[in-house]
């Protein structure tokens, strides 16, 4: 390196040994098996990144009968689409897409351009609202509980994450149920069990969502930096996880 450059961000190397991640698969088996006695119908929505791949791993190995989705946006990376693709083939489960209703993109569009999100916080907020929430809400009507893949370690605004949570917005439990993972333990798991893993993450994208609005970051960067990147830099949040 020269200058002022700086070495983007990596996959880190699998620092946990198995019998470490094999009880932490274990524990992660239990919890979702619980959730899955409690409610009749329990959803995961993924982005198919990290997390949530050790998420759909267990799901999937363990046999357990939560439905899978996938907020389709409309500007999501080509590598996510054939990601989702990738992970259908690899475990052999239908992962539903859900995809934002045409006449508020163009609500959207019409008031603040293709690309207005760029120009403030509120059109920001009005572009995941039309592009991510409303979907989510669709996706999750009639369901009695749903699945994140949110961890504590992941942005500032997640340091108090739990388990379990009341989410009054949709007026149903949602849980979390890698919340306490570390990064290391995340990606010893990915890496041990040679799940899947998306193809942006070996170009510097710890945190992945729609193209225009995540990048790359420093190897130096906090883990969500790449998020919304041009906005304040405190809250890394979409709408998606209201508190």
């Amino acid at each position: 390196m020269t200058g002022t450059t700086r070495e983007l961000w990596r996959v880190p190397e699998a620092s946990v040994d198995a019998s470490c991640i094999g009880e932490r698969a274990a524990e992660l088996v239990e919890r979702l098996q619980a959730i899955v006695a409690e409610f009749r119908d329990v959803r995961f929505a993924s982005s198919m990144a990290a997390e949530d791949m050790v998420v759909i791993d267990a799901i999937v190995t363990a046999r357990l009968g939560i439905t899978i989705f996938t907020l389709d946006t409309g500007r999501l990376h080509d590598e996510t689409v054939q990601m989702t693709a990738r992970t259908e083939a690899h475990y052999g489960v239908d992962i539903h897409r859900v995809r934002p209703q045409s006449q508020d993109v163009a609500s959207f569009v019409d008031q603040y351009g293709v690309n207005g999100f760029y120009d403030s916080e509120l059109a920001k907020k009005a572009c995941c609202h039309v592009r991510k929430v409303v979907p989510l809400n669709q996706a999750l009507h009639g369901a009695d509980a749903w699945l994140t893949g949110q961890r504590r370690q992941q942005a500032v605004t997640r340091t108090e994450l739990d388990l379990r949570e009341h989410d009054s917005e949709r007026g149903m439990t949602k849980f979390n149920p890698i919340h306490d993972w570390t990064d290391a333990q995340v990606w010893a798991y990915l890496q041990h069990r040679q799940v899947p893993i998306h193809p942006l993450h070996d170009r510097g994208y710890p945190s992945i969502g729609c193209e225009p609005c995540t990048r790359a970051i420093r190897a130096d960067e906090e883990i969500r930096a790449g998020r919304w990147w041009w906005l304040q830099q405190e809250n890394k949040e979409c709408g998606l996880h209201i508190k």
